[in-house]
C-alpha cells in the first residue's frame, strides 16, 4: 500500500528506513521481500509507463523544492527522508533524489526458442549487466537469459545502469544455459578467440542466440562447443581485448545493420 508522507523521516532507526536500506544492500532480503529499489525519475517513468503505478516513492527533503522532481510527486503520496538520510542509503555517490519500491518484476512467459536471445554467462559486475541489458534492448533483441554466478538483474545497480531497459525485455534469471541452447531453433552465436571467424566475415540468417561470457574468464568451453557460430571482432589496435559491454554492442549492432541494410 502506498505511504502517506505524514513527516519527514530522519532517523537511521526508523523502520521503514532500515527496509530501504536492506533493499539498497541485500539480495537475500529482496528476495525476501519480493521488493527492489528504483532510482531515479527515468527509472521510475519507465516503470509505470509499462507496468503502471509505484506503490511507494520516496523523495529527498531538497528534492521537493522545485524541478520535475516535485512536479512529479505533487498530488501523490510519497515518503520523504532528509538528504543524509537518502545519501546513507549509498545507492550511488550522488542521490537522484527519488526513488520507488516495486514487486519483483517476473518475466511474463518462458523463454522463446526461436526468437533472438543475448545470454550472460557469469557476468558479475552491475555496471556490465546493466549495459548489456540496455544495448540489448536498443538493438530489439526481446529476450535476456542469465546464468546463475551473474550480477541480479533486479539489483538497484544493475537497474539504474540499464537505464529502463528491463522493462522492454523478458528478463531471464538463473537459467541453465547449456539447456536452452540445446533446445534453441536458431544458431548460438559465442565470442571468443580459438576457431573463431572475424565478426565482419561472419554469415549467419534466422534468430541469434548470442552468448557472452564472464570479465576475464570469457564463455564456458561447454557452451563454445554448442555454438553454431565463433566470432571474434577484429582489432587492429594495440588492445587485445574489449570490455564484455562493448563487445557486445559491437555484435548486436552489427547484427542490426544487417537487418537494415
Amino acid at each position: 500500500m502506498p505511504v502517506v508522507a505524514v513527516k519527514l523521516i530522519h532517523s537511521r532507526d526508523n523502520p521503514f528506513f532500515k527496509h530501504l536500506k536492506r533493499l539498497a544492500e541485500s539480495g537475500r532480503e529482496r528476495k525476501k521481500s519480493g521488493q527492489t529499489l528504483l532510482d531515479g525519475l527515468h527509472l521510475v517513468e519507465s516503470y509505470e509507463a509499462a507496468y503502471g503505478s509505484v506503490e511507494t516513492l520516496v523523495a529527498a527533503e531538497s528534492a521537493l523544492a522545485s524541478g520535475e522532481i516535485a512536479a512529479f510527486v505533487a498530488n501523490r503520496d510519497i515518503v520523504t527522508l532528509s538528504d543524509a538520510l537518502m545519501c546513507d542509503l549509498g545507492l550511488v555517490d550522488t542521490p537522484s533524489g527519488l526513488l520507488a519500491i516495486i514487486p519483483l518484476p517476473a518475466a511474463s512467459r518462458p523463454p522463446q526458442m526461436d526468437a533472438d536471445a543475448v545470454l550472460l554467462d557469469g557476468v558479475q559486475d552491475p555496471g556490465n549487466v546493466g549495459a548489456l541489458l540496455r544495448t540489448a534492448a536498443a538493438a530489439g533483441i526481446p529476450q535476456i537469459l542469465l546464468s546463475p554466478g551473474c550480477a541480479a538483474p533486479w539489483s538497484p545497480k544493475v537497474l539504474r545502469a540499464g537505464q529502463g531497459a528491463h522493462f522492454a525485455l523478458a528478463v531471464h534469471e538463473n537459467v541453465d544455459l547449456a539447456a536452452f541452447l540445446a533446445a534453441y531453433r536458431g544458431t548460438a552465436a559465442v565470442t571468443c578467440l580459438d576457431g573463431a571467424t572475424p565478426l565482419y566475415a561472419a554469415k549467419w540468417a534466422g534468430p541469434l542466440a548470442w552468448v557472452f561470457g564472464a570479465e576475464g574468464q570469457g564463455v564456458r568451453r561447454e557452451l563454445i562447443e554448442r555454438a553454431g557460430l565463433r566470432i571474434r571482432i577484429p582489432m587492429p589496435g594495440a588492445v587485445e581485448s574489449l570490455n564484455v559491454a562493448a563487445a557486445a554492442a559491437v555484435c548486436l549492432f552489427e547484427a542490426v545493420r544487417r537487418k537494415l541494410g
